[in-house]
Formats: structure tokens, sequence, C-alpha cells
């Protein structure tokens, strides 16, 4: 008889040990960038790296290409649960958290390796758990770059050279903000219709990260790039915080453990590729020029900061400055 119960015992136990290793629980991570890019390396990395650490009881389907919709919306699917993850940049986020909008400043980071202490400081983290009152876990923050100009009326190397230009801008207060004290004209046009909205002149400039203007080939209807480095954009990458709460600590901890790795390798690789994206555009014809006055630029920038101020006070971006040294 206690052999019996023995053998059932051990049977039970097993069968709910397979039960609970064919259990899996399937995730959604969409993204903007094209499947070309290093964003969509990260996330498939990310991808892999919690599938081998759970097991395989996590499984995460990435989506690049804006497949599940604008920025906007797929933040707006993370905090419904209908997307899992998403990586989008920060600027995306500040119409809910306004004093994120501090990190976009012209001329806030004087480098990366700024950017990224700040980020992973005080600062950035508390922006990132300010996203648990948005239904959205914070998992990191990746590298976007510093923004440049391009444009196809000429080199940009003095303010008064963004003068009447029809500039798309994102969402970005401070960005808006920037280009009308530079007197262009900006205009908002999601990424997903920029191309088209360069080819046919409903705008005549754009700014973005090096990476952006490669790969949503930028350089097949744009002349000039000059290197004005105006505004450092970072990357969020962010989680349904429901979803999160429904794994195991175990798998909690392999994810978050992804991320970090995941970010770390992004920041790394691009940085590292920027230059020979650089070479790739002047070797597809567009002319680029670094000889920008950013002494210049950044006088003429100091109204948007007042602005920020005026509408956020100055403690985010003390608390930046205080982490930056």
């Amino acid at each position: 008889m206690k052999h019996l119960l023995k053998v059932v015992t051990v049977a039970a136990s097993f069968a709910m040990l397979s039960g609970s290793a064919l259990a899996e629980t399937k995730m959604k991570f969409a993204h903007p960038a094209p499947d070309t890019d290093l964003s969509h390396t990260m996330a498939l990395q990310f991808a892999e790296q919690v599938k081998e650490g759970t097991g395989g009881s996590v499984i995460i389907d990435v989506f690049p290409n804006g497949q599940l919709g604008t920025d906007e919306q797929m933040i707006d699917g993370v905090r419904s649960g209908i997307i899992d993850f998403t990586l989008s940049g920060l600027n995306n986020f500040s119409g809910m958290l306004p004093t994120s909008g501090a990190f976009s400043l012209p001329f806030m980071f004087a480098d990366r390796p700024t950017a990224y202490k700040v980020l992973d400081g005080e600062p950035g983290q508390s922006v990132a758990a300010a996203m648990s009152e948005f239904g959205m876990k914070g998992l990191g923050f990746a590298d976007n770059g510093y923004r440049n100009i391009s444009n196809n009326r000429g080199p940009v190397r003095v303010p008064a050279d963004l003068s009447g230009l029809r500039m798309r801008v994102n969402n970005s207060k401070a960005l808006n903000d920037l280009f009308q004290v530079l007197d262009a004209n900006p205009q908002q046009i999601p990424v997903a219709e920029l191309y088209t909205a360069l080819e046919t002149g409903v705008v005549d400039a754009q700014d973005h990260p090096i990476w952006v203007v490669e790969a949503f080939k930028f350089y097949e209807v744009q002349k000039y790039l000059s290197l004005s480095q105006h505004a450092y954009s970072a990357l969020a990458l962010v989680m349904n915080s429901d979803s999160f709460e429904e794994l195991t600590a175990d798998e909690q901890a392999v994810l978050l453990e992804a991320a970090a790795d995941a970010v770390a390798f992004q920041r790394a690789g691009n940085e590292a590729a920027e230059e020979k994206q650089i070479e790739f555009l002047m070797s597809e014809g567009m002319e680029v020029n670094r000889d920008v006055d950013s002494a210049a630029f950044q006088e003429a920038a100091k109204p948007v900061w007042a602005n920020f101020i005026e509408e956020n006070g100055s403690d985010m971006i003390d608390a930046i400055l205080e982490a930056s040294r």
C-alpha cells in the first residue's frame, strides 16, 4: 500500500511538473523601427534571452515596422494590455508625464555617457517609476542618439540658416519651441508619413538621429545633413504592468536582466555604428557638414528652457543637471 501511494505521489508530481513545463505565456513586443535596424535586433535578443532564461515558459513575438500602429497607438496598446512591450521615443510619453520633456531640451546632455548616467540614475528612474500610474512598467532607456538636421535648401551652420524652412518635428514641445524660436515653420508629421512629405515638398527639412535617416531612407529625398546634435533622444522600453505582475518571481528576474542586457547591447551598437552610417549617407549623395556653430544655437535655445520652466517648474532640470556632474 505504501509503495502504491509512493508511485501515485511521484506520478502526480511528474504530471504537475510536466504541466508547468508545458505552460506558456505568449507576449507581443511592437516597435516602429524597420526590421533592418539595431532596435529590432535588440528586441529579438531580448525575446530570445527571456525564452532561454525561462525555459520557454515566456515567449515574446516581435512586430517591427509599426505593424501594430503608430508610436502613440502602440503605447496605448501597452497601457491597455493589447500589447505587452514597446520601444518608443521618450518624447512620446511627455503628454502623460510632462516633466519627462526635460530630457529632450536642446543641448541638455554634453555626451552620451552623461545621458546614460542620468537616465540610469534617479532622474530617469523617477520617470520610469511614474509610468506605473498609467499601467506601464519602465524597463530601461535605450539610445536613440543625437538629433541632426537634414534639408534640401543648403547646409545649416548658424541659426539663420533655418529661417523659413518648413520643418517636420515630432510631438516634443521642446523641439517645436526650438524651431519656432529659430524662425522655421515646424509641422508635426508621423515618421511613417515623413518620407512622402519630404518627397512631395510638404516639408523641406526634418531632424532625427543618424540611424533614422539611414533606416527610413531619408537620404533619397534629402540633400544636406548638418550635424547639429541639438538634442539627445532616449528610447523607453516599457511593459504592461499587469503582464509583468502575472509572471512568476523567477520569470520577472529573467525579464529584468534581459532588458538591462538588451539596453546595454543597443546603446553600444548604436553609438559604434554612427560614423559608418554617416559614411553610407555620404556615399548615397548627401552632403554632410560638421561646422555647426553650437554656441550660437545654444544661445538661441535659451527661451525654450525658459518656457519649460514656466510650464513645469525647474525641479526635473535641476535633478538632471545635478546627476550630470
